[in-house]
């Protein structure tokens, strides 16, 4: 694990997002890293269509949730 330095705003926006999502701080920072090296390497897929690709990749059964 290393250390990541960022800014105190973006540190506070982070805990902010962080309890609407209900996730801790660094799983939230983790997921908008995740995203954002996704989005770099998929510049084609919004980001609806990035977490669709991320839940199929977990084997998450999307039937009955999702219209097709």
């Amino acid at each position: 694990m290393g250390i990541v330095k960022i800014s105190d705003d973006l540190h506070e926006e982070i805990r902010k997002s962080s309890q609407v999502m209900s996730r801790s701080i660094n799983a939230q920072a983790e997921f908008w890293i995740k995203m954002g090296m996704l989005a770099e390497l998929n510049p084609s897929l919004s980001f609806n269509e990035l977490i669709r690709q991320q839940l199929l990749k977990e084997n998450v059964s999307l039937a009955g949730l999702v219209n097709e």
